[in-house]
């Protein structure tokens, strides 16, 4: 029987697919800084890692919460908070200092306030033209808002006796995405279409907004739920395998034919849940023990899921600061070998942001959850679920 690894098991497959989505956002912000004219041909659809990483998260997630209900053990908010904190946190507070005390690191001129990022809701009212400098924290805005409600609602389900309802909620959240969307097209896009800022307006209403940007998630939480609540269908699902990462990759060429033009009124109401769904194919495709993605292990993806993360996190300062050295040093921004150095300088800022800050503060997570955690209760499986998910070595 194809099935799910249990909770602990280090999943490869998943590796696999955060190195993919870390690639792909890489390539596609890298068109924003000089760069050879290939990024622009193969970079387009990049926009759709972060879906993919919203459906990871979805899915590790709420997979850990729903192994604990199944246990019938209690939800600690606390015990959630405290695993989520260690894991993000830090590194996140570690570039946004970069970001605020060297001007230098930041990719573009003006920085949100700082109460924004503090508070994970820079999301809300982006404007991309004046306050875009570390734009990309966006997406760490509605994970964050995602972590702390779901527990949240997870716990009062399960006092009212009410997890029945989970699916209509999940159904209903998914649903009322496109109606939001279309409200929000109508609403403030359609007004500003021959506006010369139309851009900063999509933008700020259709692709930021937490409301606009469920289905990722929301498709991960759906996965989990069927994996952890309906044996049945579960072993339906897993015994696909390879079908499903097919059929994934059918729905995203479908959604990359669609998006071509990503502003406009079809993708910016159904692109964003077909891309999701597409990924969430993958997704199951990927932890099901039948798949080539399960069964492949590769160092490589390993290393790169582990560090990417970080690489979200540092990537558009790092690639800003070698593009400006190596003008003085007769290397072509614009051309291939500056590409392949850019990416090395990241990896290598990755690294040792995870040396330096992330694995420090791990260890101090454990032993802070000790021995509750290393016993058993609220272990969570070896991968984290940032927008960039890493490895989680807990």
């Amino acid at each position: 029987m194809s099935q799910l690894s249990a909770p602990g098991k280090h999943l490869a497959g998943l590796d696999h697919l955060r190195a993919f989505a870390i690639t792909f956002v890489f390539v596609y912000h890298y068109r924003i800084f000089k760069h050879p004219d290939w990024i622009d041909t193969i970079g387009g659809f990049g926009w759709t890692g972060v879906d993919l990483f919203f459906v990871l998260s979805g899915f590790l997630i709420s997979s850990q919460l729903f192994a604990q209900i199944s246990r019938q053990e209690e939800l600690s908010f606390r015990e959630f908070f405290l695993k989520r904190f260690f894991r993000i946190i830090p590194a996140y507070l570690t570039v946004l200092a970069l970001y605020f005390f060297i001007p230098l690191f930041r990719e573009k001129e003006a920085l949100p306030p700082l109460w924004k990022f503090l508070t994970f809701t820079q999301n809300f009212g982006l404007d991309l033209k004046e306050k875009g400098t570390f734009s990309h924290a966006w997406s760490l805005c509605i994970e964050e808002q995602f972590y702390f409600l779901l527990p949240l609602i997870l716990i009062m389900l399960v006092r009212w006796k009410a997890l029945r309802a989970g699916p209509w909620l999940i159904g209903g959240l998914f649903t009322a995405g496109f109606a939001i969307r279309l409200f929000c097209w109508y609403t403030f896009a359609v007004p500003a279409q021959h506006a010369d800022d139309y851009w900063v307006i999509w933008y700020k209403w259709i692709y930021y907004p937490t409301f606009t940007r469920l289905d990722g998630l929301l498709t991960g939480v759906a996965i989990a739920a069927a994996f952890a609540f309906l044996p049945a269908v579960k072993q339906k699902i897993t015994a696909l395998g390879n079908k499903l990462l097919f059929i994934g990759l059918i729905l995203l060429t479908g959604a990359w034919f669609l998006c071509e033009e990503p502003a406009a009124f079809a993708p910016s109401i159904l692109g964003f849940p077909l891309v999701a769904i597409g990924y969430g194919a993958m997704v199951a495709g990927a932890v099901s023990e039948s798949s080539f993605l399960y069964k492949r292990k590769l160092a490589f993806t390993t290393t790169l899921a582990t560090l990417s993360y970080g690489i979200y996190l540092s990537h558009k300062g790092v690639i800003k600061l070698t593009q400006m050295t190596l003008g003085n040093t007769g290397i072509d921004p614009d051309g291939t070998p500056a590409f392949f150095i850019c990416i090395l300088n990241c990896v290598l800022a990755a690294y040792l942001l995870h040396l330096i800050i992330e694995k420090p503060f791990m260890k101090l997570r454990q032993r802070i959850l000790s021995p509750k955690v290393t016993a058993g209760k609220g272990s969570e499986n070896p991968v984290s679920s940032s927008p960039a998910v890493l490895q989680d070595n807990s």
